[in-house]
């Protein structure tokens, strides 16, 4: 197994440069420090049974490419791969004379209309996500099985604890049965008698952690007193929303989470930053065949960050964006796909020169 200093003591490193907020020229003075890069594994680890195709440190805020990932990624139009490509100079902290040879311009093509603006789409769900998180947040009490009940009351329904309430009932003396060619619909019956003779099983078996109604051996002759229906779809939904937003909220940055808060907004500024960078950058790729890391729109960037719009302005300008750059792509000059013999000659034409030293 490899790790970075590894890397660097074996001298293996082709490539090594600041990436991210400071190479967009988007950072700010606590903004951290990544770094990205590509190695060369020596002849016979490569030769071996166990290719090692990338190497970070824990925090993933260093990660080094092998050489043949590196291609691999650059043929599918990866963004942060490309972007290596186009480091600005002050970002670049090593080149190795035989990594010249790749350039961004050659890599460059209509898979980037899916590599970038998707990615940016992608960010968008998130951000919606996001933003109904922060302004709809779960309750810290969990809904019951019960929560989703509802009994019939003349041609209308109601919730199966108003009508329990209404009806003078306790759940304890409810007993359930299946009605015939008609799912997550149940007869209801009730025992009356004064020792509950019937013993009825109630409505679910524990309340707090049931995942489901319980059925009830009902006595020949005894006649329903209404139908419950148990909103099954709805439950799950309600059971998903719930695990995911306090995973969301047990797992989140709380520095960047007090940030989205502070500034007013309700929206995650970093990731609304990013999504107006790779959309910009995808119609540039379009329109001119080029990649501009160091961005030229950094003030525009910055003002995201600071949340000085609306999350809708931001969201309306975004999807004007999305059309702007499909427009593009359908009218650009470059090609459908990288030129996959070319890469792979140069690939191999490295690792010769490497392995031959």
């Amino acid at each position: 197994m490899f790790t970075i200093a590894d890397l660097r003591q074996r001298g293996l490193i082709l490539f090594e440069a600041i990436s991210g907020s400071r190479a967009y020229g988007t950072n700010l003075p606590h903004s951290d420090t990544d770094l990205k890069g590509v190695f060369i594994l020596p002849e016979t680890e490569f030769y071996g049974l166990d290719y090692v195709p990338q190497v970070a440190n824990e925090t993933n805020d260093e990660v080094f490419y092998e050489l043949r990932r590196f291609v691999e990624l650059l043929l599918k139009s990866n963004p942060t791969v490309l972007e290596l490509l186009g480091t600005p100079a002050d970002c670049v902290v090593f080149r190795h004379p035989l990594f010249e040879e790749f350039r961004a311009e050659d890599f460059l093509s209509k898979l980037c209309r899916q590599s970038f603006a998707e990615y940016a789409i992608a960010q968008i769900r998130k951000a919606r996500g996001l933003n109904k998180k922060i302004n709809h947040p779960e309750p810290p009490a969990r809904k019951s099985v019960l929560d989703f009940c509802y009994v019939t009351v003349g041609a209308g329904a109601q919730p199966v604890a108003t009508w329990l309430v209404r009806q003078h009932y306790t759940a304890a003396q409810c007993g359930l049965s299946n009605v015939r060619n008609l799912t997550d619909l149940y007869a209801l019956f009730v025992d009356a008698t004064d020792d509950q003779h019937h013993g009825y099983r109630g409505l679910v078996r524990e309340v707090e952690t049931s995942q489901d109604v319980q059925l009830s051996a009902i006595p020949k002759g005894e006649t329903p007193v209404t139908y419950l229906n148990f909103n099954r779809n709805g439950y799950s939904t309600y059971c998903r929303v719930y695990r995911e937003y306090h995973d969301w909220v047990a797992k989140r940055n709380a520095e960047r989470y007090q940030n989205t808060v502070q500034h007013g907004r309700n929206y995650d500024a970093k990731n609304m930053l990013h999504v107006f960078r790779l959309l910009r950058m995808a119609e540039e790729i379009a329109i001119t065949g080029q990649l501009h890391v160091r961005r030229p729109d950094r003030e525009f960037l910055l003002q995201i960050r600071r949340g000085e719009f609306t999350y809708e302005q931001l969201i309306a300008e975004a999807e004007t964006l999305v059309e702007r750059v499909e427009a593009a792509f359908a009218a650009s000059s470059l090609p459908e796909a990288p030129n996959k013999q070319r890469a792979e000659q140069l690939l191999l034409q490295v690792r010769q020169t490497w392995y031959a030293k």
